[in-house]
């Protein structure tokens, strides 16, 4: 129950860090909004192609978006963590008595509560250009997002912790996610996609998230919504793993 506490307490130091400076929880929004705004009138009637489960290309693109903006709301959540260190904050938390799990922890679940404020918003947008969405849907949306945000947020702060460099922080992180976007069916339904792009969104973490999202919004096969959810926990899980063995080491050198 201790190190519950000190995880609730340092989240909540986090969030009001966050809504204090709420620059970058925005700008993280802006892109999948312009996405949404844009692509949605102007690809309205590509699901005439079929595979896209709905007729509705708004009602197709609102999860896969929220996925996004989850996925750029965490991908630099290392900064905090960096900028925190270089401030010794991190220095000063690290010999208080708060759980040594708690404090690379908050980071996490600060970047899966952001994550699911920015999947929100999209989903608001989205209604209000005409998109459906169920309640259902829309709880299984903010779960992918949650799971999403903790995965990414945890490498990133685990990278933040093994290299120390703004820059080197936005360098990897842009290089990763990037791909991860347009090997996914974000914007496209799976049958429309070669081949090639197709079996590689298979083993794409971001496509588990969208297709999590995506089915249960469409009111899909629940099942496969099932699998998707284990399959993005697990990575999740991972992920999370590697950023509390980054930081261990971090404390053994410190």
């Amino acid at each position: 129950m201790t190190a519950l506490r000190d995880l609730v307490v340092l989240t909540r130091r986090l969030l009001i860090h966050s809504i204090r400076m709420p620059a970058f929880v925005i700008i993280s929004i802006v892109q999948p909004v312009i996405w949404l705004v844009l692509f949605g009138p102007l690809f309205g009637r590509i699901t005439a192609l079929g595979g896209f489960g709905t007729e509705g290309y708004a009602d197709f693109l609102v999860p896969g978006l929220a996925v996004m903006a989850a996925l750029f709301g965490s991908a630099y959540s290392g900064m905090a963590l960096l900028m925190d260190h270089d401030r010794g904050i991190l220095d000063r938390f690290l010999v208080t008595p708060a759980a040594r799990g708690a404090l690379i922890g908050a980071y996490v679940a600060q970047s899966g509560v952001v994550v699911m404020l920015q999947a929100t918003v999209i989903v608001l947008v989205g209604l209000c250009m005409g998109a459906q969405m169920s309640v259902a849907g829309y709880g299984v949306i903010l779960v992918a997002a949650a799971l999403l945000g903790a995965g990414f947020g945890a490498l990133s702060n685990a990278l933040a912790l093994r290299i120390p460099r703004h820059d080197a922080i936005i360098a990897v992180m842009n290089f990763v996610i990037m791909p991860l976007v347009f090997l996914s069916s974000m914007i496209i339904a799976t049958k429309a996609m070669p081949d090639w792009i197709a079996a590689v969104a298979r083993y794409n973490p971001v496509d588990w998230a969208v297709q999590m999202a995506r089915g249960a919004a469409l009111g899909g096969d629940w099942s496969l919504v099932a699998q998707y959810g284990a399959q993005l926990a697990l990575f999740s899980a991972v992920c999370i793993l590697l950023a509390v063995r980054a930081f261990h080491r971090f404390m053994d050198k410190a």
